[in-house]
């Protein structure tokens, strides 16, 4: 998917709403449980529910790689079904990914070419020949990882060099070196909204994916206020806060009310 495709369904939805598919077994509603496959029927449920109101879908693959080759498959299940009923919306492999170059080409080809996302989180530890691998491919996208939400962040996220300038403003100048702004995004979490105009300023035209709104305590309206730019440039994700609303029988319409609820905020801030 390219940029203009993106923000054609960012206007249409009036919605810049990243439901994230965190799905755990041990979360869902214990009825779906005696379906042949339980991840993709929540997943599926959830996605039909909450289509209108998002633009973007972000499974975190590492709790489809924790059922072993079950989850393998309610993953690959669950982006067939997106490509052939929504392939308007965008999806994105939070993977995390990034290795030495010919490792990243092999992750790149898995996710890009073997199951048709349209991005892939990657981390930059290992620098340039690690994330170049994933910009080879045509209309897909790396959303490099750049301040994150977690704890951890400050053990080396801030850290400052001779010219006092901190280690994420560092990866963020860098790699706009390797990718333009209609391939490359960057991953800012939401609970460190003091810092969202600042990183806007290092990275004026590029997309920002916001983790972090909802259960983990971000403000949506401080991101908003400091994040966007003329092409919106940022997607919300939100996870715990829409698919485990309930673990009943109206599981569905509650992630789909709650989407709502956060599609209507959106469009009274942004739009």
């Amino acid at each position: 998917m390219n940029k203009a495709a993106l923000l054609e369904q960012i206007k249409a939805k009036r919605s810049v709403l990243c439901v994230g598919l965190d799905t755990d077994l041990e979360k869902i509603p214990t009825h779906l449980l005696k379906e042949d496959d339980p991840v993709f029927a929540f997943n599926k449920a959830i996605i039909d529910a909450t289509a209108a109101f998002t633009v973007a879908y972000k499974p975190n693959i590492a709790f489809y790689e924790s059922i072993g080759v079950k989850g393998w498959q309610s993953l690959e299940k669950t982006i067939q079904y997106l490509d052939v009923k929504y392939p308007e919306i965008f999806t994105i492999a939070d993977a995390k990914r990034g290795d030495i170059g010919n490792t990243s080409k092999m992750y790149a080809k898995a996710f890009f070419e073997n199951m048709n996302f349209d991005s892939i989180t990657v981390a930059p530890y290992m620098g340039e020949d690690s994330v170049t691998p994933f910009l080879d491919f045509p209309n897909k996208w790396v959303i490099l990882l750049g301040l994150t939400s977690n704890k951890g962040a400050f053990d080396f996220q801030f850290i400052e060099n001779a010219e006092g300038e901190v280690l994420f403003e560092s990866v963020m100048k860098k790699a706009q070196k390797w990718a333009t702004a209609d391939q490359l995004m960057f991953v800012l979490g939401a609970t460190k909204t003091e810092h969202l105009a600042r990183l806007r300023s290092i990275a004026p035209e590029h997309f920002f994916l916001v983790p972090g709104v909802g259960a983990q305590g971000g403000s949506l309206e401080e991101v908003l206020k400091q994040a966007t730019n003329k092409d919106y440039g940022v997607l919300v994700n939100s996870t715990r806060g829409i698919i485990y609303q309930s673990n009943g029988l109206d599981f569905a319409q509650a992630a789909g009310s709650a989407a709502r609820t956060l599609q209507q905020e959106m469009e009274r801030l942004l739009f």
